[in-house]
């Protein structure tokens, strides 16, 4: 399915760079290289509750599981799940299983972990696990430009240390924590605050960007976070 223009910043960008949009919760749609990714589409429950759901259209959607807040079919495309290789829009897209939870996937079941390249960049959502990652997980990974990953601790998602353990093991060169809560939680809801993540990282550099941040290709050094609402 064609992408169209969202009226957000790099829509038209080509082959040198990418622009992120976030619609909170692990929701980001990212443009660039002539294609548009939406990555966790959720529906307005558990710990997405309150927010406005991501009802777009974009080329391929990658979600981290079935899950209403991390793969409800609230947007228009082809939505990608299941672990493998796949092609669309020009894109090569690998995906790879990784259990949900801390304890092999016994609780939540298996997630899925994307890595792409985009815009001259190579991304890495790891938005819905909170395993360790094995040594098969970190080849296919690589070492990212953007890695997108969540922070917000619970019982499927890092807390702020794990995730900056895997920060520091990928050594990316922007991160883009998602899945947190800003505020008090929803009812029911398990995550907790960005704020023990950055505390984990301290020392690198942060910047609170809003709700769009673009990158251009390549990238300087880094880590940097991208802290995006």
């Amino acid at each position: 399915m064609a992408a169209v223009s969202l009226g957000v910043p790099g829509a038209g960008l080509a082959a040198g760079g990418v622009s992120v949009t976030s619609y909170g919760h692990s929701a980001l749609l990212i443009q660039g290289g002539g294609a548009t990714v939406l990555v966790n589409p959720f529906k307005a429950v558990g710990c997405a509750a309150g927010l406005a759901e991501p009802r777009v259209r974009a080329d391929v959607i990658l979600a981290s599981s079935r899950l209403l807040d991390e793969g409800a079919p609230v947007a228009s495309g082809r939505m990608l799940v299941t672990p493998g290789s796949y092609r669309v829009a020009g894109l090569k897209l690998e995906g790879a299983a990784i259990p949900h939870d801390r304890i092999g996937g016994r609780r939540f079941g298996q997630a899925t972990l994307w890595r792409w390249k985009q815009g001259g960049l190579e991304i890495a959502h790891l938005g819905g696990t909170a395993a360790p990652l094995r040594p098969e997980d970190r080849v296919l990974i690589g070492k990212p430009d953007v890695l997108i990953i969540g922070v917000g601790g619970g019982a499927k998602v890092y807390s702020g240390a794990e995730a900056a353990a895997v920060v520091r093991a990928l050594e990316p060169r922007r991160v883009i924590p998602v899945q947190y809560v800003s505020g008090s939680a929803p009812s029911g809801c398990d995550q907790g605050s960005i704020e023990p993540f950055l505390e984990a990282m301290s020392g690198t550099p942060v910047q609170r960007v809003g709700r769009t941040v673009s990158f251009s290709a390549p990238l300087s050094d880094g880590p940097q976070i991208k802290v995006m609402r």
